[in-house]
């Protein structure tokens, strides 16, 4: 093998290994509009710091990622930036550039209110005011790239309500006595998670078994133990699904706050969303309107499921339907009644009945009456995530936890005994489809791929990986939401033919009998193999760039494998990506501990006559080990103990390109 034995440093971001953040200080949300190409010539005059500033005003709002906020969220900054505008003058500019008929505004929209606002005098409060608002702590940048006077801002509200609820999950936790619990009102949290125990252990309370718990470092640790805690966490966040590509090792250890609360909240909500999904709780079928089919339903995000959830509880109570968990919900109302529609009735068997006391909707000061509010919730243990004040001030990302952690506990819904649903339709996602949309989310593509046919049905996110691959997409000719409603789909169908074009034409992908009505309608096994050449070229093109430009491919790879562990006097081998002998997962431990000398502690595997349970026993530990050396893997330990030759191909490209780094 010669071509890797001469490798260039490369600048690129791999997949298998974790880049400080110390080259991007100025983290900016991803693009929320994928439009934004074109607002960005309108804006050219804008510098890259106020971009910056407006990317991440935006995306304070858009909690859902959606690329969209509410009109009358964006009132509110406005009045709460004290520009000199009435309300009606407020108004009148919301509703002459909004495009969309649900009164929703995009990134653009929010570029073009902007520069009508921009005055030196206005400008400078406006930003003055998203970075101070009540509530904001702003930092100074702090790496070699940050230019003067650069400034990240974070919330003391989610400090706060994050560190109420890792002192929740952690508490008997004997691994994180040493930390936990926390105070909230200081900045414990920041230091909390420098030793990297802390974020792998909310990463498994959020998706069980991601870490394997004999893989964390958790006595007498060292630098060089802790730096693997930290690309453990990080590694193991980006596979269920974090963007953490701007988020290094050494920003969790000096506990950079804008970055460790960005972090945490991925982590967090990746939990709390993980049953707000038909396929894992059945029972949200009882949300299903009338006129609409069990696809239409299916298509629903997470955050557009709980908003239909405290809808309907709040129709069967009688009340007003509420649009958002913003601006809606300031004044309680509609979370007292929420909370007593769901509260237990002591009609299921076990379950004792909770009542909830009304009287506090009598209060006439607003935090007053969310406190009440919020100690009838405490009474269901769902008081998590928001303060009286957070409630009173629209605080949208905390309250979305609010709201899905009491959906979580009493979702008060039933699945329908209705004969004309056809059950069978409801399919789980499979690890593979799990797996490859986790890596799509990892790489910061937007708007969040909850699932995955219905959100690739407009292709806006394929043409994203495509810029991944370095395969040039010429915007011009890309249909961008919102689509009307009258031929929007059209548009769709133009963005997927023009996305099979591309992999035919520029990405020279395999895509026979593969058609963009494929990819619109959600054809898995079609849609699927183009995914997995985007994702097995994304993974080569990283070995690749570390290779200086050298084509790699599934027998180079093979050699390297065998040669690295011949090297290091290992006795396994492998023949193909098929080789049954990887369903010990014993090749890839061998290669792990080529790579790194001494890190695999033998003693805790089985290597001969193993059942199907030392099998995946031996596959987490692996997995979970690569990520400790530094290598980004998405697969999961049953793609190992099953010989997926896919899931398989990516486990040893990431090691590959760990070990060439090394090299």
């Amino acid at each position: 093998m010669l071509i890797f034995q001469q490798c260039r440093h490369s600048s690129t971001t791999l997949i298998c290994s974790n880049k400080s953040s110390s080259t991007a200080s100025k983290l900016t949300p991803p693009d929320l509009h994928l439009g934004e190409r074109r607002s960005m010539a309108s804006a050219a005059h804008f510098s890259e710091e106020e971009m910056a500033e407006l990317r991440e005003a935006f995306s304070k709002v858009d909690v859902s990622g959606n690329g969209f906020i509410d009109a009358n969220d964006l009132t509110d900054v406005l009045k709460a930036a004290n520009l000199p505008l009435p309300g009606y003058k407020a108004r009148e500019l919301v509703q002459n550039l909004t495009t969309t008929e649900d009164g929703r505004i995009s990134f653009d929209e929010f570029i073009s209110i902007f520069q009508n606002l921009k005055s030196d005098d206005v400008a400078k409060s406006f930003r003055k005011q998203i970075n101070k608002k009540e509530g904001i702590c702003a930092i100074g940048g702090t790496s070699e790239q940050s230019s003067a006077g650069t400034q990240h801002s974070y919330s003391e509200e989610e400090k706060y309500a994050f560190v109420n609820w890792i002192n929740k999950a952690l508490e008997k936790d004997p691994d994180c006595k040493h930390v936990v619990p926390m105070n909230p009102e200081t900045d414990d949290l920041f230091q909390a998670v420098g030793d990297g125990i802390v974020l792998c252990k909310m990463i498994n309370f959020s998706v069980p078994d991601t870490i394997d718990e004999r893989t964390i470092n958790k006595k007498k640790l060292t630098p060089f133990t802790i730096q693997e805690n930290l690309n453990l966490a990080l590694n193991s966040a980006s596979a269920i699904g974090c963007h953490v590509v701007n988020i290094g090792a050494e920003d969790l250890k000096e506990g950079k706050p804008y970055l460790v609360l960005g972090l945490l909240w991925q982590v967090i909500k990746i939990g709390l969303f993980a049953d707000i999904e038909i396929s894992r709780n059945e029972a949200l079928i009882a949300l299903l309107r009338e006129g609409e089919s069990l696809e239409d339903l299916m298509r629903l995000s997470p955050e557009e499921l709980l908003l239909r959830w405290a809808n309907y509880h709040l129709e069967n109570a009688g009340c007003n339907k509420v649009n958002n968990f913003s601006s809606d919900i300031k004044d309680s109302r509609a979370y007292y009644h929420l909370l007593n529609q769901v509260a237990p009735k002591g009609d299921e068997e076990g379950i004792p009945a909770i009542t909830i006391d009304m009287s506090g909707l009598r209060e006439k000061d607003d935090v007053q009456r969310a406190e009440c509010m919020l100690q009838q919730a405490e009474r269901l243990g769902c008081r998590q995530f928001v303060t009286a004040t957070d409630v009173v001030r629209g605080n949208p990302k905390l309250n979305l936890a609010f709201i899905a952690n009491l959906f979580n506990k009493y979702p008060a819904l039933h699945k329908p005994e209705n004969q004309d649903i056809d059950w069978s339709s409801i399919e789980g996602e499979t690890r593979e489809e799990r797996t490859f949309r986790n890596w799509m989310n990892s790489l910061g593509v937007t708007p969040r791929v909850n699932h995955l046919y219905s959100d690739l049905s407009d292709a806006m996110v394929i043409f994203q990986l495509y810029e991944k691959i370095k395969v040039p997409v010429d915007w011009n000719r890309v249909n961008k939401p919102p689509y009307p409603k009258l031929g929007g789909n059209m548009k769709k169908l133009e963005n997927c033919n023009y996305a099979v074009e591309l992999g035919k034409n520029q990405a020279k992908f395999s895509l026979v009998g593969i058609a963009g009505q494929d990819l619109n309608e959600g054809n898995r096994t079609l849609t699927l193999a183009l995914i997995w050449q985007l994702m097995r070229r994304y993974t080569l093109s990283i070995l690749e760039d570390i290779g200086g430009g050298e084509k790699v491919n599934d027998e180079i790879i093979v050699s390297w494998v065998n040669e690295t562990l011949t090297a290091a006097g290992k006795d396994s081998t492998i023949s193909s990506f098929k080789d049954g002998k990887i369903s010990t997962s014993m090749p890839v431990l061998d290669l792990i501990d080529a790579i790194q000398p001494g890190s695999i502690k033998y003693d805790l595997l089985k290597t001969e006559d193993l059942n199907d349970e030392e099998k995946l026993n031996n596959a987490k530990y692996a997995i979970s080990m690569a990520r400790k050396i530094g290598a980004r893997v998405y697969a999961l330990p049953e793609d190992l103990v099953e010989v997926k030759p896919k899931m398989v191909m990516t486990v040893f490209a990431c090691l590959m390109g760990k070990g060439m780094k090394k090299v």
